[in-house]
């Protein structure tokens, strides 16, 4: 009886370090598929783009913000007129491009300046190499000559991707190589009033006050990749001095609920509507992007779009 006791008792003993065995094997499995997954998180990049490679490429050099080289292209080619305002590159002829390592890959996205028919020969270019096309639209009303405004995005190594951009622009007019020496001139404008009004700091490019504004929610993309505010996610606002005051433009960017409000504060102020679209495909929360102008005193625009500001998820 004892025997068969002390027998019992050995297996159950066996038995529970086998359990305990596969237990710890099960344990360790998990913990390393967690480590695994988490490391192809996209909102956790490895490392950032190599700049130097896309500076030797497009012929000019960016600037490095949140993991995100992002480079202008600025239109100084054209010469747009609009509301009998000779607008300058900085208040809405900046084409850019924003690169950003994910994992083991890269991706850019980025907005460009086109005139009518430089469209479809860049937009099919960019196609043929595999960038998506995510909206061909206008942003501003009534200029000469016309302007269209073209985004999209694309992953992959970020030599190809750069080589597909500036073959893409190479179908346009747009400027490449380096940046003419010597900045532009500054506007003698003092912009403290207007951004004491709104409220949020800008800084001054070429003559235009423009400012940035981001949104408090973290923007990611359909596979978990985080877009920051620097990669476009940021309402945009820009002041060109005027015989009247002031030129702005710009866009919010805003949710579905958002969109309304912001249109009757600055309607308000009498600031016109002058596009109301998307810039992206799969981002979350959906986003839509207003375009807006006016020209008027700096400072009654400048409340205005604050207003309008405190409709939105901002970060203010």
């Amino acid at each position: 009886m004892f025997r068969k006791s002390k027998t019992s008792l050995r297996k159950i003993t066996v038995a529970l370090l086998v359990i305990g065995f596969f237990g710890c094997v099960v344990t360790d499995w998990r913990a390393s598929s967690a480590a695994e997954e988490k490391g192809k998180d996209f909102g956790h990049p490895s490392d950032a783009v190599d700049a130097k490679k896309i500076d030797a490429i497009i012929g000019r050099s960016g600037e490095m913000k949140d993991d995100v080289y992002k480079i202008g292209l600025p239109r100084t080619d054209l010469k747009v007129k609009s509301d009998g305002v000779d607008i300058k590159p900085g208040l809405a002829l900046g084409s850019w491009m924003a690169f950003k390592r994910v994992g083991d890959h890269a991706m850019v996205m980025g907005d460009l300046v086109l005139l009518e028919i430089e469209v479809n020969p860049v937009l099919t270019k960019l196609e043929e190499s595999g960038i998506e096309i995510s909206a061909v639209h206008n942003h501003i009303l009534n200029e000469q000559p016309r302007v269209m405004y073209m985004h999209y995005m694309g992953h992959g190594d970020e030599e190809k991707l750069a080589r597909a951009m500036k073959e893409a622009l190479s179908l346009s007019g747009t400027p490449m190589g380096p940046a003419p020496a010597g900045a532009p001139a500054a506007s003698t404008t003092d912009w403290k009033k207007v951004q004491d009004a709104l409220g949020v700091q800008g800084r001054e490019r070429g003559g235009v006050l423009q400012i940035a504004v981001a949104r408090k929610e973290k923007i990611t993309t359909a596979d978990g990749m985080e877009i920051p505010a620097f990669m476009g996610t940021a309402t945009a606002i820009n002041f060109q001095p005027t015989d009247k005051g002031a030129a702005i433009t710009g866009d919010f960017v805003m949710t579905a609920g958002e969109v309304n409000p912001v249109i009757r504060e600055l309607r308000k102020a009498g600031i016109q509507i002058t596009a109301l679209h998307s810039h992206m495909l799969d981002e979350t929360p959906r986003l839509f992007f207003m375009h807006f102008w006016a020209n008027d005193d700096a400072v009654k625009l400048a409340r205005g779009l604050r207003a309008a500001l405190e409709k939105t998820n901002s970060a203010l």
